[in-house]
């Protein structure tokens, strides 16, 4: 087979300019970012207005795209107020918006239709569940851009979609957490509270690990906890959610016991954010790049609005060589499945992209993110003189290798000597809850120092 000519678009997470930027620096062509109040992940969204319009200035200057996310599923007050509060973002012209909900969609174009907002594509999100191509051709009749397939498709079947549908962009999810019920709609917050995590109010999580007490029976807790008043918070906050009336049950309290922390009983309850048990392996498609890319789809997109700069950089620059790799017709190296093993991640599976049983998607044995191999350390804030200053996020020991992440390539070193920022010689830092820089002798490679991201290897 000739090699593929045309590169699908990579799309990263961007929870932050410095998420956005580190995406750019390692090989995004576009990066996605939520809309307060109207993206899922609305805790984890550190954009405002100012916030977007630079970071859609800086993506521009850099040749580079810039996705808006309003995906969630809106209730009647966020569809009140919701062109009001898009109509300043859309001026700053984002390169798409990604949509699920029908009538914000209708909204959106008619604003475009009619003149009064310059035209935006818009994108179907993965929570509109798109599983077929008659579904396709009806968004792209009411005038979508690009559809966000959904994640319950195999490769057969998004080949399928994309020859019954050359005309219209697709986009497939390939790396990152998948969801316990179908694309996203988590499925214990409304059956326990009758709450909709479909409202921006989920969380990445149902990830602990944790074993009842007593059948869950409630108990008495101490002075430290008052039921009442993180019960009222709650509802308070969640007010405009529908209404439904709460499951008697809900107003317990819960207890769990971590197996990893005996004797530690956490009251378990249910607020705006959600309360999660069950988990999923994490989403990993590498291996199946070359047969997305050979089969024309338009854009791999990457999850993850809430990780870390490093689970950003790496993953970036894992796919970016894939595709790359894939277009040039080379084959698939299995190095890209072993560096992804640095990330920490819940185990990881192809999803349904490849059929298995159901017990394949589910991390039964473990809840929390485990990393393999390396452990993001910190990031180089400065080069002096052969030495860098470290903004530290875990411990670090003289005698560790060192993984330096950087866009002009990784390379590792030994950690030969270490100093504090008063010029103290270090052999080992403490783990601390505080922002701790360190000094760590660089030596030759100060060149492709500035700015790496460091994993210390296992």
């Amino acid at each position: 087979m000739m090699p593929v000519t045309r590169p699908p678009e990579l799309l990263l997470p961007a929870g932050s300019l410095a998420h956005m930027r580190t995406a750019y620096d390692f090989g995004a062509d576009a990066v996605y970012a939520g809309q307060p109040r109207y993206a899922l992940r609305a805790r984890h969204n550190e954009f405002d207005f100012a916030h977007i319009a630079q970071g859609i200035q800086e993506a521009h200057d850099r040749g580079k795209k810039f996705f808006l996310t309003s995906n969630l599923l809106a209730h009647h007050d966020r569809v009140k107020t919701y062109l009001d509060d898009l109509d300043p973002l859309v001026q700053v012209r984002p390169d798409g918006l990604t949509l699920a909900d029908p009538g914000l969609i209708t909204m959106v174009l008619n604003k475009m239709h009619s003149g009064a907002w310059p035209h935006i594509p818009i994108h179907l999100s993965v929570q509109a569940n798109t599983t077929n191509h008659t579904a396709v051709k009806f968004w792209q009749k009411v005038g979508v851009r690009r559809i966000i397939l959904s994640r319950e498709l195999s490769l057969d079947e998004i080949e399928a979609i994309r020859n019954e549908c050359p005309d219209i962009e697709i986009e497939v999810l390939v790396h990152g957490s998948l969801c316990i019920a179908y694309s996203g709609r988590c499925l214990l917050s409304g059956y326990f509270n009758r709450r909709d995590a479909e409202q921006g109010l989920t969380k990445d999580a149902h990830r602990s690990q944790a074993i009842d007490k007593e059948e869950m029976r409630a108990v008495p807790l101490g002075q430290d906890f008052d039921f009442a008043k993180e019960q009222q918070d709650a509802e308070n906050a969640f007010a405009a959610c529908g209404g439904v009336r709460r499951h008697p049950l809900a107003d317990q309290v819960y207890l769990l016991e971590e197996l990893e922390r005996p004797g530690q009983l956490m009251p378990v309850m249910e607020d705006e954010h959600g309360t999660y048990i069950m988990n999923s392996k994490d989403l990993r498609a590498v291996e199946h790049i070359d047969r997305l890319v050979k089969m024309g789809v338009d854009a791999l997109k990457i999850e993850g609005r809430t990780k870390s700069l490093y689970y950003v950089a790496r993953t970036a620059q894992i796919y970016r060589c894939a595709i790359n790799d894939a277009v040039a017709g080379r084959p698939f190296n299995p190095e890209w499945i072993a560096q992804l093993e640095s990330l920490a991640h819940r185990g990881y599976t192809s999803g349904f992209l490849e059929r298995r049983p159901s017990h394949h998607y589910q991390a039964y044995e473990r809840g929390g993110a485990q990393a393999q191999h390396s452990q993001y350390v910190g990031q180089v804030r400065r080069v002096v003189e052969g030495w860098a200053e470290v903004e530290l996020k875990d411990v670090l020991s003289v005698g560790d290798t060192l993984e330096m992440l950087h866009p002009s390539g990784n390379r590792l070193i030994q950690l030969n000597a270490m100093r504090d920022e008063q010029g103290q010689a270090l052999a080992l830092t403490l783990a601390t809850a505080q922002t701790m820089k360190v000094w760590i002798f660089v030596g030759d490679q100060e060149t492709h120092a500035h700015g790496a991201l460091l994993a210390k290897l296992q």
